[in-house]
C-alpha cells in the first residue's frame, strides 16, 4: 500500500472541524482519496469545502451523539462515496479537570456520549460495509490517559480506556477478514483539546504547554498515516505517541495521613 496509498479510498472522518479530523481529512484529500467530512460546526465544514475546492470532498453535518443525525449523513450517500473503507473516528473531547467528587455530573455525560457512545454508532453504522467487502482500516482516537492515569482525569481516561479495548475487541471479531483497526493514543498534542477542556479558557488551555513543545495534530497525522501507509497484512493494534518532553509520572503517595 506504499504507492497511491490513498487513491481510490473512501474515508469518513469524524470531528472533521478541528484538530486530528480537519488535519486528516486535508492530507487523505491530498493523497487523492474520497473524503466524507463530519461535524457539528457548519461553518467549519464550509471553510474547509472552500478551500480544498475538489468534488472528492463531501461535507456531511452530523454530532455523533445523535442516532438521527448520524443515519442523516450516512444515508443515500452518492455512489463514488458510498463504498467508506477507511473510518476515522476523531469526534471526542475532554470537560474539566475537577476531582471525581468535585467534577459536574453533565461534563461526564457528555464525555461518555461522544467518546463511547458516539464512536461506537458510527463504527456500528460503517462496519457491516467494510465486512460486506472485505476491506477497510478502521482508526479510533484513543489517548495516553486510556493507560496512565492523572488526577482529573476519571471520566475522560475511562472513555479513552473504553476506545482502547473496543479497538481490540474489533480485531478480535474481525480476525479472517481484510479489515484492519487501529487505536491511536496521543499525549500532549496542542489542538483545541485544552481550550474545550477548559471552557474557552485560552490562558489556562496555554499553561498545559508552556515551556515545552507538544505534539501538534500533524504530526498526530503523519502516524495516522504511516499505519495506512503499511501492506495490508499488518494491523497495528495500538501506537502510543507522546512528545519527548512528555514521560510518566511516579506514584502518587499520601503520606501521613
Amino acid at each position: 500500500m506504499q504507492a497511491g496509498w490513498a487513491t481510490g479510498r473512501v474515508a469518513l472522518v469524524t470531528g472533521a472541524t478541528s484538530g486530528f479530523g480537519a488535519a486528516l481529512a486535508r492530507r487523505l484529500l491530498g493523497a487523492g482519496a474520497r473524503v466524507i467530512a463530519t461535524g457539528r460546526r457548519k461553518d467549519r465544514l464550509a471553510a474547509l469545502e472552500a478551500e480544498a475546492k475538489t468534488e472528492r470532498l463531501l461535507v456531511r453535518p452530523m454530532d455523533v451523539r445523535d442516532d438521527a443525525e448520524v443515519a442523516a449523513a450516512l444515508a443515500g450517500l452518492p455512489a463514488e462515496f458510498a463504498e467508506i473503507d477507511v473510518l476515522f473516528n476523531g469526534a471526542g473531547l475532554a470537560l474539566g479537570l475537577g476531582k471525581a467528587h468535585e467534577a459536574k455530573w453533565s461534563d461526564w455525560e457528555t464525555m461518555i456520549a461522544t467518546n463511547v457512545t458516539g464512536l461506537a454508532r458510527v463504527t456500528r453504522a460503517v462496519l457491516p460495509g467494510m465486512v460486506e467487502r472485505n476491506r477497510g482500516d478502521v482508526l479510533n482516537m484513543s489517548s495516553v490517559a486510556a493507560t496512565y492515569p492523572y488526577p482529573g482525569g476519571n471520566a475522560y481516561g475511562a472513555t479513552k480506556a473504553f476506545v482502547r479495548q473496543f479497538s481490540l475487541n474489533l480485531r478480535a471479531d474481525l480476525v479472517g477478514t481484510a479489515i484492519r483497526v487501529t487505536a491511536i493514543e496521543p499525549g500532549m498534542c496542542e489542538t483545541e483539546f485544552s481550550l474545550v477542556r477548559f471552557g474557552g479558557d485560552a490562558s489556562a488551555a496555554a499553561k498545559v504547554y508552556a515551556g515545552m513543545r507538544p505534539l501538534s495534530a500533524d504530526d498526530v497525522t503523519d502516524v495516522v498515516v504511516s499505519v495506512l501507509r503499511l501492506p495490508a497484512h499488518i494491523n497495528v493494534n495500538a501506537i502510543e505517541v507522546m512528545p519527548i518532553q512528555q514521560a510518566f509520572g511516579p506514584f502518587a503517595v499520601a503520606r501521613g495521613v
